[in-house]
Order: C-alpha cells, then structure tokens, then sequence
C-alpha cells in the first residue's frame, strides 16, 4: 500500500510538473517563441549551441535589452519613446568628449553621461506631461535634438572611449562577458521597480486608466517625469556599454535602436495600449531579436533576406501572444474554463496548433533563403559596412564570384552602417569556426575589439576598402582614400580653371570614408586658391539626401561652378537638383566609379567620378582571404588602382 501510494505521488508530482512547463510555455507567447527558435536554429546550425556563441547572444542582446528595460516603463504607462537611441549616443558622446578633450575626472565623466541620459528623458517627460504635446511628438523632437547635439560635440568624428569605462565592454576572466552581466543587473531592477515601488505600481494605474489615477489621487504630470526620466536613465547607461564594446564614441551610433527596443518590449508580451509588461518579457524580447540575427548570419541567409525573415518572426511571435491572450480569455459568465473542458481543449490545441505553425515558419523560411554550405573546408565570413549603396553591392558581387571559381563558403553580411552591429558580426564569424574574415569596416576604430577577438582565436582578418585600428590584418585590399579625395581636387579645380565656388557634398558622419576622402579633397584643393569652397554638408551617401540638399544649397548659392560629393550617389542627386547646369555652368565630381555614376559621366552629367573598381576589391579581397587561410604569406598592403574617369576614358574603363 505504501508503495503504491509513494508511486502515485512520483507520478502526480512528475504529470504536475510537466502540466506546469506546458503552462509556462503556452501561457508565455514570448518564451514559446524564443524557444522555438532556440531548438530551430540548433537543428539548422551545428554551430549555435556552444558555449561561445550563446554567450555572443547575450553580448549582442545587451544593449537593445538595456534600452528596451527603459522603453518598458514609458509603454507600461501608455506611452512612446521614440529617442532612446540617439539619448544612447549623445550620453556616450558626452562621457568620452569629457574625459578626453575637457579633461574632466572619469568618474565625473560618466555621471556627467548619465545625468544627460536623465535630463534628456525629463525634457520628454515635461513636453508630454505639461506641454501636453502627444509622446510620439515630443519623442521624435528629441530624437533629432539628441542625435545633432551628439555630431556638434564630436564634430562628425568618433571619440576614443576611457579605458578605465571601456572594462564593461570586456569579459571577466577571460570568458564571462560584463554587457550580459550589466544587462542582468539592469533587468533585475526593471523588475524591482515595476513590481515593489511606488513609482512602478503608478505607471501601471496611468497605463491603465491616467483618468482614474488622476482622480484616485496619484500626481500623473510628476510620475510622467519620473518615468520617462528613467527611460533616459537607461538609455544613457546603455550608451555607455555599447560605446565601452566600441571603445569609442559614435556619433552615429545606436541609430533605429530605439525600434528594436520597442519591438522587444511588444514582444515580450507589453501592449502598446498601456498598464500591461514585464521586466521578463522585455527580457525575452531582446533575446528573440538577438538569437534571430545570430542564426541568420550563422546560417548565411542572404543579408536582404534577414530583415524579413525577422520582421516575419517578430510578427509571428505577437501573434502568437495575442492569440494566446484571447483563447484564454474567460468566458461571458465570468466562470472560467475548467481544464478538462471542452472549450479548454480547443483552445490548448489552438495554443499548439499555433507553436507549430510558428516553428514551421522558421524552419521553412531560414531553410529556404539559406544558401547552404559548400561543404568546402574554407569558410569566409564577410561583413560589410552596407548594402543600401551600389559600390558595396558591386564589392560584394566580385567576392562572390571568386569565392564560387575558387569553390570556396563565402558569407556575406550587411552592418546597416552600424558599427555595434558590424562587431556582433565578426563574433558570430569567429565563433562559427570561420577560416579567415574579410571585413570593410564601418569605422575604423570601432571594429578593432572584433578584429582583436578573431586575433585571439588565430582567424586571419583581411580588411577591405578601411583599414583596421589597434588590431592585426593580414592585409588590407583598397584604393587610397586620400589619394583619392586629391585626385578629385586637382580634376574639378582643372576643369574649372583654378576659380569658382564650389560646394562640397559628404557622407556620413563619423564614417573613416568621409573624413578620409574628405581630408584628401581639402588637401588638395589648397593647391588652387583661386577656388573657394562655400558650403559644405553632409548627405549621408544617399542620392535622395543629395538631391534636397543640393537644392537647398542652390538657394543660398547660386552662383556655384562646381559640386564635390564624396560618392557617386550623391553626385548623382546633386546633378538632378541642378538640372541643365549639370556638365555646363556646373561640373559635378564624383567618387566610387559604380555603373551609375559611369553613365553619367558618359552622358556628360558628371564631370568625373574617382573609380575604385568595387568588383576588383571584392575579387581580391577573396583571394587574399584564402591564401591567408592556407597559411600563405600575402603582402601587408593591396592596391587596387585608382583612376579619374572622364568622358573621353570612360569607354576604356572596366
């Protein structure tokens, strides 16, 4: 009897138990998912479950985890905040430009980061609660405010970070990366405050109805500053880690953080409609996001096809949630469902019926856009800084034409000009067991903590186009920047005679292209005084941004006689703006020599355009990654020529 009676307990004990998981998975859209896509990309990626990598995850959730943690409290409380991102970067801009050029202690330093991630949240807080401007509104002010104020203090230019803060950036023994540590921390007090505070039982009653808070007593307009105040808070510490990766200050950095962490929250069961979200939640969120990315590069899904893969997924993982919400709903009478129901029973099958569909979806969609591995011994990982511009996209196709000839696996991925997203990139190159990596830094700073980790791992780097800071390089494959930026000067200043007014079109700020190619034109012009340069903005490398900026230009400057844009699609769009002056009262010069940019010169549109041959670099750049693979000695230095192209040699040009 005892015996039977000690075996029905293990057995009701173990049928509890398992009742109690299948509750916690189905109950928690979120944490399906992630666990969906933990098992799928297992199955998919011999690569993802290691110790390693899933550690890499944790690093590359860190941030967008941070942030998110903040954006919580502001959607708990129905609200938006649209700025998180830009807050990020201004917070770490201020901290290095203050232990660096105003020589201010460290410790200082960072409070001083921190006090603006605050300041810049109670700035939001106030326009909402007392300026009674919409969230979104005053949000994307600040995300703009905060963005301009962060390149005035760098003056375009990333700024070295303190070693001494640059250590949360690093591992602890070796192993243990301090960003998830970090994470941890902040996440451990999202949740201590949401749940044990004042202040956290506030923004649920304000989310859920500000009216009846109002009238319960609570002081709404005061709460708003403080929780958005802490969204700054956030924000500003996770500045200060994802600069601390970088070790170094981008002006530019964190830029659409601010959407991820929002979707992490969303994801993480929050409603965008108030007084619902968790600490845990927001948590998974970030991981889905990061574990997606991960296995995509793992699997070398084609970088167009990540961002809908995610977006498919994303979509999927709330609907999940928001199904699961609705099938669990009680019904009419109030009573709810007993579990042996048959209502209940619809609804756990809907539950499962729903979890599979999602683990199809990834399956099916990474499986399908995986181009799969050559089953070669050589893989070649390959980041480059973007895609949305044709020279890349040119670079990119001459890598992959060598790389199929020489029968070898080439990924390639797209950084998004996001040099945080570029270093999670080369993690996941080093972890997968890559033989060698070919990388065209988005800044040339930045991406030395990812080269420095390939080092260890005894991974040969080729650089490509940028070179590498503060780490070692096989090779660097590229044309001369500079080099580049001169010849410029001396085809547009010959053209013009040695006189005139010119405008000077840049690309993106912070960039190592912009202030390289930059340097050599300002160089080089000098050599031409009668030539004044009368205005010089930045477009981004964008030929829309070229195009209205170059408008704008013409209004004050009409007078111009020539145009310098430090890349073919931004000469491309000056010359729209200038319609019939393009190639007659005006020369545009050019810079990148892509197929567009060569046409234009051909029709005479474009004076000139400063070829590097982006299919060459792609094809050489390969090369060298192999034989550096191979343990074959390759010279330090590859120069790929450089030449101005015009109308009467664009025919010769290939």
């Amino acid at each position: 009897m005892a015996t039977d009676t000690h075996t029905g307990k293990t057995g009701a004990a173990g049928a509890g138990a398992a009742h109690t998981l299948r509750r916690l998975l189905l109950d928690n859209g979120a944490l399906s998912a992630l666990v969906v896509l933990l098992v799928a990309m297992s199955l998919l990626s011999a690569d993802f479950l290691t110790t390693q990598n899933l550690l890499n995850v944790g690093v590359q959730a860190a941030v967008t985890a941070i942030l998110a943690f903040g954006v919580t409290f502001v959607i708990v409380a129905a609200g938006i905040d649209l700025s998180v991102g830009s807050v990020a970067a201004l917070s770490a801009t201020v901290c290095a430009w203050s232990a660096t050029s105003a020589g201010v202690p460290v410790w200082l330093a960072v409070v001083l980061a921190v006090a603006t991630g605050i300041a810049c949240g109670f700035v939001n807080g106030a326009l909402v609660a007392y300026g009674k401007l919409p969230p979104f509104i005053a949000t994307l002010a600040m995300l703009s405010v905060a963005r301009g104020l962060s390149l005035v203090i760098s003056q375009g230019s990333p700024i070295p970070f303190p070693d001494s803060v640059s250590v949360l950036g690093d591992t602890l023994g070796g192993w243990l990366p301090v960003p998830v540590l970090v994470m941890i921390a902040m996440g451990l007090l999202t949740a201590l405050i949401l749940g044990r505070t004042y202040i956290g039982r506030s923004m649920y009653a304000i989310g859920g109805n500000e009216e009846a808070a109002r009238l319960s007593g609570l002081r709404v307009k005061k709460q708003k500053l403080a929780i958005y105040a802490l969204s700054g808070l956030f924000a500003a510490v996770a500045g200060i880690v994802l600069a601390s990766r970088l070790v170094s200050a981008q002006p530019q950095a964190a830029q659409g953080y601010e959407l991820d962490a929002i979707a992490a929250v969303v994801i993480g069961g929050a409603s965008l409609a108030g007084g619902v979200g968790k600490a845990s939640g927001t948590l998974i969120g970030a991981l889905i996001l990061a574990v997606l990315r991960n296995g995509l590069n793992l699997l070398s899904v084609s970088a167009f096809w990540q961002q809908v893969v995610i977006g498919v997924v994303i979509a999927l993982a709330v609907l999940l949630d928001t199904v699961r919400r609705k099938a669990g709903s009680t019904p009419a009478s109030g009573a709810p469902a007993a579990p042996g129901a048959p209502g209940s029973g619809r609804k756990g099958a809907l539950k499962a019926g729903i979890a599979v569909v999602c683990v199809a979806a990834v399956v099916v969609a990474v499986s399908f856009f995986n181009s799969g591995s050559s089953g070669t011994t050589t893989k070649v990982g390959m980041s480059l800084s973007t895609l949305n511009n044709p020279f890349f996209v040119q670079m990119k196709a001459g890598a992959q034409a060598e790389a199929e000839k020489a029968g070898i696996d080439l990924t390639v991925t797209d950084a998004q000009n996001d040099a945080s997203q570029q270093a999670n990139q080369l993690q996941n190159f080093t972890s997968s067991g890559a033989t060698s990596i070919i990388v065209n830094p988005v800044d040339s700073d930045a991406v030395g903590p990812g080269v420095r980790s390939a080092n260890k791992a005894g991974i040969p780097v080729i650089a490509a186009d940028r070179g590498v800071n503060k780490a070692d390089t096989a090779t660097l494959v590229a044309s001369d920047n500079v080099a580049g930026g001169k010849l410029a000067a001396k085809a547009l200043a010959e053209k013009l005679g040695g006189k005139g007014g010119i405008v000077v079109l840049q690309g993106t700020a912070g960039t190592s292209a912009s202030r390289e190619r930059g340097a050599g034109f300002a160089e080089g012009i000098k050599a031409y005084p009668g030539i004044e340069v009368v205005a010089t903005q930045p477009a981004d490398f964008d030929r829309t941004k070229g195009l209205d900026v170059m408008t704008n230009l013409l209004q004050s400057h009409p007078g111009i006689t020539g145009v310098f844009a430090e890349n073919d699609e931004m000469a491309l769009g000056a010359a729209k703006a200038l319609g019939s002056k393009a190639g007659k009262s005006v020369q545009v010069v050019g810079f990148d020599g892509t197929p567009d940019g060569l046409k234009a010169v051909e029709a005479g549109t474009l004076y000139a355009s400063v070829a590097q041959q982006p299919k060459e670099l792609g094809r050489i750049a390969v090369q060298n990654a192999v034989k550096a693979a191979d343990g074959e000695k390759v010279a330090g230095t590859v120069k790929v020529p450089v030449k101005v192209v015009t109308r009467e040699n664009v025919a010769d040009f290939s």
